[in-house]
């Protein structure tokens, strides 16, 4: 059965509050974010924020946590193409290579780490964002022999949120001696 024009049209528009969500989040905070400023980045009335979601939170988190699971998605093809566990530390230090810790994706996170201090769904979601990408890795990591797998991917991974944090006050950090310091935990 094919989806009806006003379904269509309702999928576009929820696209857009979402899109909208994930713009203005690290443009303006999580706290600042409003049903009107929202409804008017995305073109429609406030009205049909909360027609759409539940609340401005719940769009926000699911915008917020939409954005986390497709950055969460680029570990794939780091590991479909790393033959060790040294060159899956560089291609993972390489993936963030473009975020400057200003950037919009850096500051979307970090609203949301923050946020989620203050929110259990949220916190929850980002939880089990996180959870896969460990899963993921340290099972990559364990069919390469890797001490300790599971613990070492957490510790990768808080790793970068780390240095995507600092890069933000530290853009001239060596990075190469940070990726020496990784490369050696997977050996």
């Amino acid at each position: 059965m094919a989806d009806s024009p006003a379904a269509a049209r309702g999928q576009v528009v929820r696209r857009r509050l979402l899109e909208a969500a994930v713009a203005l989040v690290p443009e303006r905070g999580w706290s600042a974010v409003s049903t009107r400023v929202l409804a008017e980045r995305a073109g429609v009335t406030p009205s049909v924020v909360h027609y759409h979601f539940p609340s401005l939170q719940a769009l926000l988190i699911e915008a917020v946590l939409g954005a986390m699971r497709e950055v969460a998605g680029a570990i794939e093809p780091v590991l479909e193409t790393a033959e060790t566990p040294e060159a899956a530390v560089n291609a993972v230090l390489a993936s963030i290579g473009g975020y400057s810790g200003t950037d919009p994706m850096s500051l979307l996170f970090t609203e949301a780490y923050l946020a989620a201090t203050r929110d259990e769904t949220l916190r929850q979601g980002i939880r089990d964002v996180l959870a896969g990408l460990r899963t993921k890795f340290g099972a990559w990591l364990a069919d390469r022999g890797v001490a300790d797998a599971g613990s070492t991917a957490e510790v990768l991974f808080a790793t970068v949120d780390g240095l995507l944090l600092h890069r933000a006050l530290e853009p001239e950090s060596d990075q190469e001696a940070v990726a020496a310091v990784l490369r050696r935990l997977v050996r």
